[in-house]
């Protein structure tokens, strides 16, 4: 798996710990949203983050996505 991948794959277990979500739940959240593609757009910047800023921002774009 690529470095990518597996930071997606990290994203995805701190959101579904923070969120007291299941694991399907935060992989049709994430697909509804498209918040993969922007995990993957955005790793260079998102990678050096912290936990509690990852799930803030992954929040804050789902916000967008469902104001859209």
């Amino acid at each position: 798996m690529s470095k990518e991948g597996t930071f997606l794959v990290y994203c995805m277990e701190i959101y579904k710990y923070a969120k007291k979500l299941t694991g399907k739940e935060v992989a049709a959240l994430f697909q509804k949203y498209k918040v993969s593609e922007y995990i993957l757009d955005c790793y260079e910047a998102l990678h050096t983050t912290g936990e509690n800023y990852i799930i803030a921002d992954i929040d804050a774009y789902i916000a967008v996505r469902q104001s859209a």
